[in-house]
């Protein structure tokens, strides 16, 4: 691990967040900021529809929103050359973070590219297990009981070409106990979720944690 290539600001690690969601474990990121346990400043949300629940919470904070629609008949890269320049309009340099909280749309090689080393991701599970294609929402936990574990929990990860493949800032884990559910383990990863990724934007901002050298 290397030197963190995220930019300070005034002594704070600026970001941008990436949400096609309800954005629950962004609005733990806005309470966090609220609490002042996260003091890393965000400069905008992106998302892909105008009703996107998470939008509301962004307003709330009064947190700049930018909504990047595919319009028919767009390529992914087409889609996401328009993603760049939301992040630039929003005052996103070279160096600012990217944090994917519930963005559902895979990333393509440009885009890695483009932002390489800068993009974080939250997994539901503990990779490099039950990661990969097709390993997302239910099919995570249903896979992770299946498999017969013991636990479960988060990976906090930085994107890579791959998958669910890039290098692991933050690994956290539950007990999966007699009886799990999808829906009971689901519930215990998401609150990790919500507790974890606002303290991993903080570690980055403090120094505590490193992104990978580019």
């Amino acid at each position: 691990m290397g030197i963190c290539p995220a930019r300070l600001y005034n002594g704070l690690v600026d970001f941008i967040v990436l949400c096609s969601s309800r954005g629950t474990t962004f609005q733990a990121v806005i309470d966090a900021m609220k609490a002042r346990t996260l003091t890393a400043r965000c400069l905008g949300l992106i998302t892909d529809k105008p009703d996107r629940q998470c939008i509301a919470k962004a307003e709330a904070a009064t947190i700049p929103v930018s909504i990047v629609e595919r319009k028919k008949g767009m390529t992914r890269e087409e889609f996401e050359k328009e993603i760049d320049q939301a992040i630039v309009s929003l005052g996103g340099q070279s160096t600012v973070i990217l944090a994917a909280m519930g963005w559902m749309w895979i990333l393509t090689p440009w885009f890695i590219n483009r932002h390489r080393g800068r993009i974080l991701n939250v997994h539901p599970a503990l990779l490099p297990q039950h990661g990969g294609e097709g390993f997302y929402g239910d099919h995570v936990h249903d896979a992770v009981l299946a498999s017969g574990a013991k636990e479960s929990g988060v990976s906090i990860h930085v994107m890579d070409d791959g998958v669910d493949t890039g290098p692991i800032l933050l690994q956290k884990t539950c007990p999966i106990v007699a009886g799990e559910t999808v829906d009971s383990l689901k519930e215990k990863v998401q609150a990790l979720e919500r507790e974890w990724y606002p303290k991993t934007l903080q570690m980055l901002e403090s120094g505590l944690l490193k992104l990978p050298s580019t």
